[in-house]
């Protein structure tokens, strides 16, 4: 099996709305990374976000085992702080091996709900 993938990703757009029109998890307004590890390593992945008008925050952590996927809720991210709702930022992932990375959005402050998804710009 071919690995995949690149070791940094950035996602420049993000943002995770306050509200939801929903109390059930899976409805919840949030935003994912979906990571890719084709790899026969597991990848050590760090994560930081940057802000228009604070320090960026990070690094967080997540470990992706060898040939597997992780489906990360930035609503999940936790140490060293939350993500903040309601705030716009941009995310950057290094990884110890070649990973994919795409970006999700959940968007349910109304109950028509919006979904969007794309790729992450990947450099080697």
């Amino acid at each position: 099996m071919a690995v995949v993938g690149k070791k940094i990703w950035a996602i420049p757009e993000g943002y995770i709305p306050a509200e939801s029109s929903f109390t059930d998890r899976a409805l919840i307004s949030h935003e994912a990374a979906c990571i890719l590890n084709t790899s026969h390593n597991d990848a050590h992945v760090t994560i930081t976000l940057f802000f228009p008008d604070r320090d960026p925050v990070g690094p967080y952590h997540v470990t992706v085992a060898a040939q597997r996927t992780l489906h990360l809720r930035f609503n999940d991210l936790t140490d060293p702080a939350p993500v903040p709702r309601g705030a716009d930022y941009a995310s950057l992932f290094e990884s110890d091996v070649p990973i994919v990375v795409q970006h999700t959005r959940l968007d349910s402050r109304k109950a028509e709900i919006a979904l969007m998804t794309t790729m992450a710009f990947g450099q080697d």
